[in-house]
This record gives structure tokens, C-alpha cells and sequence, in this order.
């Protein structure tokens, strides 16, 4: 503080220097960039592509394979992995969500495949449903869900397991038959095929199945 002749206090005024304070923050890539920056092995985009693509990946493997699996967090490695060495394989020709879906979905497929577990598909989604529903209705709505899920897992068993993957994939997990046929690895004709063959021999297994019937029916009168 410095005082003046006159004996008055001199106002001292404080100047900061804009640019040592100034952050400099790299603006975030659309996916296109992303893509392109990639593709072009900077290592600073695959750190951001990872990001971008691990919560689509994470949802995609719970969905298909449970959050609780002792292989969850491999299996979402092993697809994050996979979108980055079949990258030059998407062309753009839907979201980039929905290309690391099908990626998703197909690591899963293979890795089901390979343990000969096909049934565990089915298993993980009893959890998944019940969880959802749980909160929001009686008790006794959970015991019915329950048991319907055990009795169609039964049925599913005795199915092609082609036929079971198409079905469950488009009418349970909601990917559509251009995605089911990337995730079989067949044509869309093919997977179109099992689709219609496979829901149709579902439904007439719950057709035949008069108290597996009257549960879902139960289910529905409560939804």
C-alpha cells in the first residue's frame, strides 16, 4: 500500500494476467471426427472413442448377459476391443450406438456359443426383468414373473437354438433383423427366417402350456 504527499492512501488496483489464468480446453469431437481421428491412431481419441462407447457397450452386455455374471466386465472389454479393430468396417449406414450394440451383441453371442451355456441367455434376463418391476408392484406379481420365467425357459430349451437367438434377440432385446443378421452372422433372410419359425413354435409351446397361459395372462390384467 503506498500513501501519497498529501498523506492520502493511494488506491492500488490488482491486474491479473488473463492468460495465466485462462484453461485452454480442447473442444469435444462429433462421432464423425471421432471416427476420423481414430482411424488416424491418435491416441487421444481412443481414449475419448472409449468413453464415448463404453456406456452403449456396458448396457448391451447387461441386457444379453447380466450385470452379475462372473464375465461381465471381460465381455465388455473384449467388445470395446472389437469396435476398435472392425472400425474401418462402419460405414455409417446407422448410429454409432447401434453399430457398437451389434458388436456388442455378437461378442456375446460367440462367447454364449463357445461355453456350450446357451440357457444362461435366458437366466440373465429373469433378474433384469424383475428388477424393473419390483418397485412398483406387489409382491406377489414378482413370485408369478418368476415362475412364468422358469416354465418358458423350459420351453426355450427344447427350441433350435438358432431359432431361440433370433427370437430373443428381436422380440426381447429389440435389435432389429438387419442387426440380428450382423450379430448371427447369416443373411437377413436367414435370420428372418428363424425369426418367424422361432416365434411362431414359442408361442405355440405358451399356447400349449394352459398354466403358463393363465400366468402371463395374470401379468397382463396387472400391467
Amino acid at each position: 500500500m503506498a500513501t501519497s504527499s498529501a498523506g492520502t492512501v493511494a488506491k492500488l488496483r490488482l491486474v491479473t494476467d488473463d492468460t495465466s489464468t485462462r484453461t485452454t480446453r480442447t473442444p469435444a469431437l462429433d462421432d464423425s471426427e471421432l471416427l476420423a481421428a481414430v482411424r488416424a491412431g491418435d491416441a487421444r481419441a481412443a481414449t475419448a472413442f472409449h468413453d464415448r462407447m463404453r456406456p452403449q457397450v456396458e448396457r448391451t452386455v447387461g441386457r444379453l448377459f447380466g450385470r452379475q455374471d462372473a464375465d461381465h466386465e471381460d465381455i465388455v472389454q473384449q467388445a470395446l476391443i472389437e469396435l476398435v479393430t472392425t472400425i474401418d468396417r462402419y460405414r455409417g449406414e446407422c448410429s454409432l450406438d447401434s453399430w457398437a450394440s451389434t458388436i456388442a451383441a455378437h461378442v456375446v453371442y460367440k462367447h454364449i456359443r463357445r461355453r456350450k451355456v446357451e440357457r444362461r441367455i435366458f437366466s440373465a434376463l429373469v433378474p433384469e426383468v424383475l428388477a424393473q418391476t419390483r418397485s412398483s408392484v406387489r409382491a406377489g406379481r414378482e413370485a408369478i414373473l418368476r415362475n412364468a420365467a422358469s416354465r418358458v425357459l423350459k420351453h426355450l430349451d427344447a427350441l433350435d437354438e438358432a431359432k431361440v437367438w433370433a427370437f430373443v434377440l428381436h422380440d426381447v432385446c429389440g435389435f432389429d433383423l438387419h442387426e440380428v443378421a450382423r450379430i448371427t452372422r447369416v443373411s437377413v433372410s436367414a435370420a428372418q427366417t428363424r425369426l418367424v419359425r422361432g416365434r411362431r413354435e414359442v408361442h405355440a409351446l405358451i399356447a400349449n402350456d394352459p398354466e403358463l397361459a393363465g400366468l402371463l395372462e395374470s401379468v397382463e390384467g396387472e400391467s
